[in-house]
């Protein structure tokens, strides 16, 4: 049953809302950098909201529109909904509900919206007959925060990979955040120490791209606020302490057609990959460089993207180790064949990143691109020489290469579109310029007594 013009999953929602004594609602959104904002309203405005959206200035956000056409709309999305784990002393239960950006002008909804270019790679996918499923795999660090409460770089365990307690002493901090995700809907298939000190990984179930977006923004929040619950600082930063792994968030990708069958499975290919499987990955192997420029948008994302450090660098892809740009994992069944983007960092825009890899298969299916063959040596340990001798290039070295690199490709440019391309241009162009005027503390330590 409905009420007014809200349709029965709105309804829903609100009937939970009251049932669950709800106090405050969060509507999200991200700007084009992928920092999720929200605008935040007592509960009882949840069926207006539905009906009517919720207004804000616009010009305020990073990327979204000039002061003269600053009146944006907010319209939840009723799917998202999901109660906080946690909530301040002082306040109520609080809910949250992801929304789309509508530009009041047109009424239609706004191109500036990440969540919008997502789903436009995504209506492309469905013309094409496909639907989109995604993994993440974001890594990050839990560091002390000092007597102020601000952030350091001490790790408080020395853990490595898959360790136990008592070396991961971050294991309850891990728990609690399992739990609170769980909470909030998600399915958790593992938990692990990752190699580096302090840096960990939590992965949770494949789902439909746009929801997988979702998820990202939410985890990042969720992780950030239940970890400051136990005094310690959560970060997605790539590469927070030199001369250690730094962490990605690999993306598994898959398609399935409109009968639900996978569309990259094939029983009778060598590495069980679909044609469709192929020109996807090749799509993306050709794309790589312009796409690096959304999937690692920060200076710092390329002291992660250096040999030595298990980062992936070379534009290859592989059936049997990790050093290539795109692996195969294994696969028990036909419904789990897929492929592994491993050069995407959580830095990312989850919406423009992934948008940016689909965008990218597709245009390897649609002009059946052909894939190369897979490398199963360690690409690590080749020479320049050799690399030159398998045709394998290596990903920009910095952001300003990345986003050299994206002017250029038209496909991933025009997949971003026309609003968001030249902002997140220009955006990028700056930060890399400004990290170019500065001055670092390795510089002074060098050079300040030597010359």
């Amino acid at each position: 049953m409905t009420s007014g013009n809200i349709t029965a999953d709105e309804q829903a929602v609100v009937d939970e809302i009251e049932e669950k004594d709800i106090d405050f609602l969060r509507l999200q959104f991200t700007d084009i950098l992928g920092t999720v904002k929200n605008v935040s309203v007592p509960a009882r405005q949840a069926e207006k909201a539905f009906k009517d959206g919720i207004y804000f200035d616009g010009s305020s956000i990073e990327g979204f529109v000039r002061i003269q056409e600053s009146d944006m709309r907010l319209v939840p999305d009723p799917d998202t909904f999901a109660v906080l784990p946690w909530k301040a002393d002082d306040d109520g239960a609080s809910a949250r509900l992801i929304c789309d950006v509508y530009d009041t002008s047109t009424g239609e909804p706004f191109e500036g919206d990440p969540r919008r270019v997502l789903q436009n790679a995504l209506d492309r996918a469905e013309e094409m007959g496909y639907t989109v499923n995604a993994a993440p795999e974001p890594e990050f660090f839990l560091f002390e925060e000092d007597e102020d409460g601000r952030a350091t770089t001490k790790t408080g365990d020395h853990g490595g990979y898959f360790d136990l307690a008592p070396k991961d002493l971050a294991s309850d901090v891990r728990r609690d955040i399992i739990y609170g995700l769980e909470d909030m809907g998600f399915e958790i298939e593992a938990s692990h120490h990752e190699v580096a000190e302090g840096q960990h990984e939590i992965n949770f179930e494949y789902d439909d791209a746009l929801s997988t977006a979702d998820n990202v923004a939410t985890f990042r929040t969720v992780v950030r606020a239940i970890a400051a619950q136990h005094d310690l600082h959560a970060t997605f930063m790539p590469k927070p302490i030199p001369k250690i792994n730094g962490s990605g968030m690999h993306t598994h990708l898959s398609l399935f057609t409109e009968d639900g069958e996978n569309a990259f499975h094939d029983g009778d290919d060598e590495f069980d990959l679909s044609e469709t499987a192929h020109s996807f990955l090749a799509g993306i192997l050709e794309h790589a460089p312009a796409i690096t420029a959304v999937a690692d948008p920060t200076v710092n994302s390329y002291k992660r993207l250096v040999p030595g450090y298990e980062a992936p660098v070379y534009v290859a892809w592989s059936d049997r180790n990790r050093s290539a740009l795109i692996r195969k994992p294994a696969a028990r069944i036909p419904a789990a064949s897929r492929i592994e983007a491993r050069f995407p960092d959580p830095s990312c825009n989850p919406y423009l990143a992934l948008a940016a890899l689909i965008q990218a298969g597709l245009d390897g299916i649609e002009n059946d691109l052909e894939c190369p063959d897979p490398v199963r040596e360690n690409i690590y340990e080749f020479d320049e020489e050799k690399r030159e001798e398998y045709g394998i290039e290596t990903l920009p070295s910095n952001l300003g290469e990345a986003v050299d690199a994206l002017e250029e490709d038209e496909v991933i440019y025009d997949a971003l579109g026309e609003h968001v391309a030249p902002k997140f241009v220009e955006a990028k162009s700056q930060e890399f310029e400004d990290y170019l005027v500065d001055v670092s503390d390795w510089e002074l330590d060098r050079y300040l007594e030597t010359f």
